[in-house]
This record gives structure tokens, C-alpha cells and sequence, in this order.
């Protein structure tokens, strides 16, 4: 491997980046017009237009991103997360463009990225999964035929699908032809694959997953879970690991699970195992994610092992050199990711130039971003801007980290969720550990927030608090915030002692 092509933009490509040059090895990125002054794009060793702002133009152009590797002599392209790293089409063509895909083969992406084949592998492989259909269709009136054969609510999931795209969770049946057209509908816009199977619902489900390595000379393992309950659209939101959930006898059985469902989808490099965890504490395949996840730091900081590192070694055809036995997790480790949008209007993107950046620093602390100030949020792609990962000999000592962490994050010029996380992270329900994947909608009062009801006047005085120091300004609230910092607006604020 002399060189690596990065298609990919943001926190994860700088990510990427990082990793081959700590390999020694040259790494070129590829970019759209709309990031030629992106951080990546800085970093790399070389750096080439792959065309316009619109995805499908640039990062989802395969021709592009193939004649981008020619043209500056890269033997291996590492996807990243999102755009084409789950696309089987491309990563077939650079199997025959005799360029190393940073992945899976190309047969292994196509089966585990069919909803329906990913269950009929596992249920031959007596991997449990969810009760439902084992095919699937994109015709309404046959899917209505395979609704009524399930007991109690259910879920209509597209094949192709990911990200909660072509989902809707039916729990009554008269609506259930219109949620079924939606959801074709949706699927066949998003996938351009209309297909939808149905499963069983699953009562206060959490949402745990298992990180997997697997080299080509047959060594599987897995690097432990990870719980990923806390979502909103039925994307994750915050992730967190070990799972509050499990007992070291359930981990166990659990990690066995997954490493025999990537022996039985002949699995290479590094995946996810996802599972869907019940009340009664039984669980079962969810799906297979054909990537690096963007949760994975959480992983690297509990077991030592860099995962994207191991990804471009197991590419060029290295053996683990661990086993099973010799991995362990220590401590506890939170990850937050921190969007442009503005949770209090459903979730809505924000774009514009970061005009001030402070980012947090500190023991057990790791900010993996993709943004600096100055730089302008494009409205083209995923408003993920960065991942902050706090650290802790144990959970409540993590949760700590994490919340001075957020408290110290200022990103001004753009909306963001720094103050959603604050709010989940000060949430008793989720200090408990009872997170499940409905925990925002349960909690939504309180966690989503409303900006209708704060007084200007505070946003005024926290301004003027900032641009002090703090010194002269006294921002008291009336129901006694644990942690006061500027930013903070609950309740009814005084203003005093102003300069």
C-alpha cells in the first residue's frame, strides 16, 4: 500500500488522514468544490477536486473518485463512514480496478446491505432475529398480506435502507396502507431499492452493537459493545460503552453472537454487529454495518486498539496480532455528536461560518472534529461537525468529564446541539442508566427544550458574561442550576452586579 485515497469529508476524513500518517503512508484527499478550504483537505499530502457541492456529483461520483486515484498514483481508498463506504457497486470496481477497498469485499458489503439476506444468513447461521418476513416487496397490497400475519405492532423497514430512511413503526392498523405507500415511497427515493419487510415490535428495545476485527487469515474478535439507545429519528445521538445493560455472562454471550455472524457472512476488516436488546434481556441481529462507525472512539478508548489503523493494515493483508483473551475493557467512555442544528425546531440543520470556536481540553478527553473558526457549515452534507469523547475510570467519573467538557465547547455562528447533550447528560433517567431507544421522545419536554421561552434579556447578560470573563456578572436562576455557566437559560434569570 504506497498510497491512500480519501473520498470522504469532515471529522472522519481528518480521522483518516491522521491514521495513514501515523503509518508513514501518503494519503491524498478528494474533495468536492464546496470543501476546497475544509480541514482535510489541509492536511492531507495531496489533494484533488473529485466536483461540484452536490454529492452525487462529487463524493457518490465513482467514475470521479476512481480516475481521482489514477491520476495521483493511489493504490487504496479508505471510505470512511457514509457517501460510498457501504456501496458493494463501488467497492466491486475497485476490485477490478486492482485498487485495495479499506473494507470488506464487495459480496460481503451487497448481502449484509440486504436487510432481508442479512436475516436469512443469520437465522441459517441460528443467530436470533427479530420475528418477521424473511423476503420482502415493494408492492403495497402483498406487504398489507404480510402485516396481518404479525401479532401487535410492528415495524416496516426498507432492505436497502439505514439511517431510519423507509421506516415507520405502525401501532394501529387503520392507518397502516398509508404508512406502507410512505415507506415504499421513501425507500425507493433514498435507496432507489422500494423494498420493505416487516418485524415484530419490540417493547422498550435498546439498541446495542458489537465492534468486530476480522483479518483474512481467519481470526475473528470482537472489541465489546457499545449502547447506542440514545436517538432521535431513529438515528443515534449519543453513544456510550461498556452498556449499563449487561452483565459480564450476557457480554459474553452477546460477543460470541456477533463474531459467529461475521464468520457466517464471511466477514473481513472491521464491522459492527448491531443488536436489538428487550426488557426480558433477550436480544437479536439488528443488522450488519460494513464500516468504521462513527461511534468507535468510544471503543479505541476503552481497549487501546486504534480500529482505523488495524482497518488499513488488515487491507494490506496484516494477521491480528491479538486474540480474544488478551482484549479487555477499562474504564468507561461517552461520545456526543455534535450536529448543526437546532433541536428546539425539529431538528433543523444550521448553516454559516463558525465566527467563534473554543473546543475542550483536558485528562480523558479527545475531540474528534472536522471544523475550525472561519470555516463556513455548507448546507450540502451531514451537519455532523465533530465527536467529543470523554473518559472515566467509570461511568459517573465519564458522565463528569463530559459534561465540564460541554460546558467549556463554545461554537458561535451556527446552531448546534452542545446544549441538547447538556441537557440529556443532566438528565436522572439517563444518569440511571435506563436509556432506551424511545429516551428522547419520553423526554422531550425537558431534553429538546424551547427557546419561545427564554427571556432576551438573559441571552444579553450570558453575552455580556462571556465577553467579561464572568467578572461582575452574576446570572442566578431560581431552580438552582448544578452548573451555572453563561449559556445555561432554564427558568427565570436576575440580572445584577453588571458593569
Amino acid at each position: 500500500m504506497n498510497k491512500v485515497l480519501v473520498p470522504n469529508r469532515g471529522e472522519i476524513a481528518v480521522r483518516v488522514i491522521r491514521a495513514c500518517k501515523e503509518l508513514d503512508i501518503p494519503v491524498v484527499a478528494a474533495y468536492s468544490e464546496a470543501d476546497i478550504r475544509s480541514l482535510h483537505v489541509q492536511l492531507a499530502d495531496e489533494a484533488v477536486c473529485i466536483g461540484p457541492p452536490s454529492p452525487l456529483e462529487s463524493y457518490l461520483n465513482i467514475d470521479a473518485i476512481v480516475r481521482a486515484a489514477r491520476e495521483t498514483g493511489c493504490d487504496a481508498v479508505h471510505p470512511g463512514y457514509g457517501f460510498l463506504a457501504e456501496n458493494d457497486r463501488f467497492a466491486e470496481r475497485l476490485e477490478k480496478e486492482g485498487i485495495t477497498f479499506i473494507g470488506p469485499p464487495s459480496p460481503v458489503i451487497r448481502a449484509m446491505g440486504s436487510k432481508i439476506q442479512s436475516r436469512a444468513i443469520m437465522k441459517k447461521a441460528g443467530i436470533p432475529i427479530i420475528p418477521g418476513s424473511l423476503e420482502g416487496s415493494d408492492d403495497v397490497d402483498e406487504i398489507m398480506k404480510a402485516a396481518r400475519k404479525i401479532d401487535g405492532p410492528i415495524f416496516l423497514k426498507a432492505s436497502a435502507g439505514g439511517g431510519g430512511k423507509g421506516m415507520r413503526l405502525v401501532l394501529d392498523r387503520t392507518n397502516l396502507e398509508s404508512l406502507v405507500r410512505e415507506a415504499v415511497g421513501e425507500a425507493r427515493s433514498a435507496f432507489g431499492d422500494g423494498t420493505i419487510y416487516i418485524e415484530k415490535y419490540i417493547e422498550s428495545p435498546r439498541h446495542i452493537e458489537f465492534q468486530i476485527l476480522a483479518d483474512s487469515h481467519g481470526s475473528i474478535v470482537h472489541l465489546f459493545e457499545r449502547e447506542c439507545s440514545v436517538q432521535r429519528r431513529h438515528q443515534k445521538v449519543l453513544e456510550e460503552t461498556p452498556s449499563t445493560a449487561l452483565d459480564d455472562k450476557l457480554r459474553k454471550r452477546m460477543g460470541k453472537a456477533a463474531v459467529s455472524a461475521a464468520r457466517a457472512a464471511g466477514y473481513r476488516n472491521a464491522g459492527t454487529v448491531e443488536f436489538m436488546f428487550g426488557k426480558n434481556q433477550e436480544f437479536y441481529f439488528l443488522e450488519m454495518n460494513t464500516r468504521i462507525q462513527v461511534e468507535h472512539p468510544i471503543t479505541e478508548f476503552t481497549t487501546g486498539v486504534d480500529l482505523v489503523k488495524w482497518q488499513i493494515r488488515i487491507a494490506r493483508g496484516e494477521e491480528l496480532d491479538f486474540r480474544q483473551e488478551d482484549l479487555v475493557q477499562r474504564g468507561h467512555a461517552i461520545e456526543c455528536r455534535i450536529y448543526a442544528e437546532d433541536s428546539a425546531k425539529n431538528f433543523i440543520p444550521s448553516c454559516g461560518v463558525i465566527t467563534l470556536l473554543k473546543e475542550p481540553w483536558g485528562p480523558g478527553i479527545r475531540n474528534d472534529s472536522g471544523i475550525y473558526e472561519g470555516w463556513e457549515v455548507s448546507p450540502y452534507y451531514d451537519p455532523i461537525l465533530s465527536k467529543l469523547v470523554a473518559y472515566g475510570e467509570n461511568r459517573e467519573a465519564a458522565i463528569k468529564r463530559m459534561q465540564l467538557a460541554l460546558d467549556s465547547y463554545v461554537i458561535h455562528g451556527i446552531e448546534t446541539s452542545i446544549d441538547l447533550h447538556k441537557r440529556i447528560l443532566s438528565n436522572d433517567t439517563f444518569i440511571k442508566g435506563e436509556t432506551y431507544t424511545s429516551f428522547i421522545e419520553a423526554h422531550q419536554d425537558e431534553i429538546l427544550g424551547s427557546p419561545d421561552s427564554v427571556p432576551v434579556e438573559a441571552f444579553i447578560a450570558a453575552a455580556l458574561a462571556e465577553e467579561l470573563g464572568g467578572a461582575g456578572v452574576t446570572l442566578r436562576n431560581e431552580t438552582a442550576l448544578e452548573r451555572p455557566t453563561p449559556w445555561h437559560y432554564v427558568g427565570k434569570w436576575e440580572i445584577g452586579g453588571g458593569r
